[in-house]
């Protein structure tokens, strides 16, 4: 049932159907060259960041860097729905969606930095710790992205997404979700939790390009397969920053 798939949109129940397959493995996805894919995809993330991270500290004008903020989430969200209609571009739009999330993530982090020191070091500590801990632990099938599995990840997933959807249109009209933004104790539960759903899904995630490897799937599948993992890890990043901030206002 492809309810019981990924609901990452990068890596849904149809990613690796209907894809022209070729003999040589040499023209097939694989694991190694889609790890190669995301180590670049992350240091683009990583220089891009730094860009604005600096152009930020320079000033520190709150107003100067919003619209590189705005500007790069909403271009990268414009990007990535483009890559998964068309995922033969993934070469191509991958990186740019990552340079587009980087400067936006670095606005991000340099401002929340300013506002609570050191908070950056600990949320890319958390999500690089989380990421190479799940990958260890699915390496070794200790932990396996099973249809029981994937459905309840599926359905959190959907119910975390179905919140922030409402919590952004209901701010147009004085409308506020409870928890999503306060510092409360149960605010702190829900971006807890909203970690661990993130966090899971990277082991979906996993799965999905283990399975397109095994598929021989096309080789610019590697980039799909690479941008999808990112979407989750930038997700899983921005989660922990927002739980951390909390924490420190509390």
């Amino acid at each position: 049932m492809a309810f019981y798939k990924s609901k990452n949109p990068a890596l849904g129940a149809n990613t690796f159907n209907n894809l022209s397959r070729v003999g040589d493995s040499t023209e097939t996805m694989t694991i190694s060259g889609t790890i190669n894919k995301i180590t670049i995809l992350g240091l683009i993330v990583f220089i891009c960041a730094m860009l604005t991270w600096n152009f930020y500290a320079s000033g520190q004008n709150v107003a100067l860097i919003q619209p590189i903020l705005i500007g790069g989430f909403v271009l990268g969200f414009i990007s990535a729905i483009v890559i998964v209609i068309k995922k033969s571009l993934s070469p191509y739009l991958a990186p740019l969606y990552c340079a587009f999330e980087g400067l936006a993530l670095g606005g991000l982090s340099a401002i929340l930095n300013d506002a609570f020191p050191g908070i950056v070091l600990q949320a890319i500590t958390l999500t690089f710790g989380i990421l190479f801990g799940l990958l260890l632990l699915y390496r070794m099938n200790v932990i396996r992205a099973s249809k029981k599995f994937k459905m309840i990840v599926g359905a959190a997933t959907m119910g975390i997404a179905l919140s922030y959807l409402v919590s952004f249109a209901g701010s147009f009209i004085g409308f506020h979700v409870p928890f999503i933004h306060d510092s409360s104790t149960g605010g702190i539960i829900f971006s807890l939790a909203v970690v661990v759903i993130a966090s899971l899904n990277l082991v979906v995630d996993f799965d999905f390009i283990e399975k397109g490897a095994e598929s021989n799937a096309p080789k610019y599948m590697e980039w799909y397969g690479a941008f999808g993992l990112m979407v989750t890890l930038i997700w899983l990043y921005i989660e922990i920053l927002r739980l951390l901030s909390k924490l420190r206002r509390r």
